[in-house]
């Protein structure tokens, strides 16, 4: 802790956001006075909240009982000393540290996503290999609304008018929202994260923020940090910001493009061969994204909601399959053109509604199998993929929980504890979900069926 109290000092922290990330995304833990989190070195949670849903929910008593103590014991979180940050949206100065979660004996809990990416990483690490990784992050910007059956509206730009017909790439559109991007860069400037470029997406009031490529868990944690950043620029704007995959009807989804890489020891990438052609564990990567991912979908289409982005010709920018190819932006797995060095591959299935922690852990365990099993990759697409939904993708929640829950090979990988317990937070969100009558039902069916 020398190290993080020196930076506290320094900075004049008088308050600490204790916080560690849930199954669904969500920042849960303790604040308090900058004093007693030096003296404390760590809080104490309750286990539970590792099962905890988006709607304060719990999996049935049964699994909860058999993943965690009947007694509702505590766990020990410590801070990690690489991934403290400060509010700069706070009224005092703050600091939020990201925490590790730990049992009585030491042992990193692996219900927290951010221990499953540490252990998948580790596997990399044992080959030495290290992965690097970019993330493209999406949202909209949306009046607020506080009556959840009506529609999400644009908000209001420095023009005075709401946004209307499709932007993408508009500088214009892009400027209407001027003083809530000059925030967020300020801020995550303030914080040390490596955000890069900022587009207009197709959708209205919707943009995208692409990171630098870096480790895999230093941009886990600052996705996660990163999503805090912009919903408070919003609300300092009075309106908000969502990272639903689906959230306004007839308007494209957001997604989080991955971009990821290997290199070795020396710093060299391992997907390309010393003449600049691909190398065989590039394929190898490859096909194990094509292979695994169809098992674990649920990472990267956790909610309900996730499935509404892949709704052929819904959006025309999600895709609805597992091909590979070149340059094309049809294919759930896109090679970018880019030199040897740099040569990557980018999942482009991913929602920005996905855990940062697991939705790189997916990524990477998948891409590990293909290249452990020397697994071959299908022929890349060229030309347009179409928008035939891959009959090897489930395309709902239920097929998608059902299918992650058969997968031994991910059981063996990312440990039974976290699939059941995953996978059942998923269905308590999903039992709560079916308890809601839609706008959708009532519109057509009360007077029809």
């Amino acid at each position: 802790m020398e190290k993080l109290t020196h930076w506290l000092n320094q900075k004049k922290i008088t308050e600490v956001e204790c916080i560690m990330c849930d199954q669904t995304g969500i920042a849960r833990g303790k604040i308090m006075p900058t004093s007693k989190f030096i003296a404390e070195k760590g809080i104490r949670l309750p286990e539970s909240v590792l099962l905890q849903t988006a709607t304060g929910d719990y999996p049935d008593d049964d699994l909860y009982y058999s993943l965690l103590d009947p007694a509702d014991i505590d766990m020990i979180l410590k801070p990690d000393e690489d991934a403290v940050f400060t509010v700069p949206w706070a009224q005092e100065p703050s600091a939020q540290a990201i925490h590790d979660c730990y049992d009585a004996m030491g042992n990193l809990i692996e219900l927290a996503p951010r221990a499953i990416l540490k252990k998948v990483l580790a596997l990399y690490q044992a080959r030495g290999w290290q992965p690097i990784v970019a993330p493209e992050v999406e949202f909209y910007l949306t009046e607020r609304c506080t009556d959840p059956d009506l529609p999400l509206e644009p908000p209001v730009g420095r023009s005075g008018r709401q946004e209307s017909g499709r932007q993408s790439f508009s500088i214009d559109a892009a400027n209407e929202f001027d003083p809530i991007i000059e925030d967020i860069y300020e801020w995550c400037e303030d914080m040390g994260l490596d955000i890069d470029t900022v587009i207009h997406e197709e959708g209205s009031a919707q943009l995208e923020f692409n990171f630098r490529h870096g480790d895999a868990l230093k941009l886990a944690d600052q996705v996660f940090i990163f999503k805090r950043c912009v919903r408070e620029a919003a609300l300092k704007h009075k309106i908000n910001a969502t990272f639903m995959a689906k959230p306004v009807s007839g308007e494209p989804g957001s997604s989080m493009h991955i971009h990821q890489s290997l290199i070795d020891k020396d710093g060299k990438n391992i997907f390309s061969n010393k003449d600049g052609s691909a190398s065989k564990l590039f394929l190898n990567y490859i096909a194990g994204l094509q292979t695994y991912i169809p098992q674990i979908m649920p990472i990267f289409a956790p909610n309900v909601n996730s499935y509404r982005r892949y709704l052929p010709g819904a959006d025309g920018n999600a895709p609805v399959n597992i091909d590979w190819g070149e340059e094309n932006r049809t294919v759930g797995l896109r090679v970018p053109h880019a030199v040897p060095s740099a040569r990557r591959v980018e999942n482009r299935l991913a929602g920005a509604d996905t855990n940062p922690y697991l939705v790189l852990a997916g990524n990477l365990i998948c891409g590990y199998l293909g290249m452990e099993q020397d697994l071959k990759p299908r022929k890349p697409v060229q030309g347009r993929s179409g928008d035939e939904m891959d009959s090897e993708l489930p395309f709902n929640l239920e097929a998608a929980l059902e299918a992650m829950e058969e997968s031994s090979a991910m059981r063996d990988a990312l440990g039974d504890a976290f699939i059941e317990g995953f996978i059942g937070t998923r269905w308590a969100e999903y039992e709560g979900f079916k308890r809601v009558i839609s706008s959708w039902e009532r519109k057509f069916l009360l007077s029809a069926v």
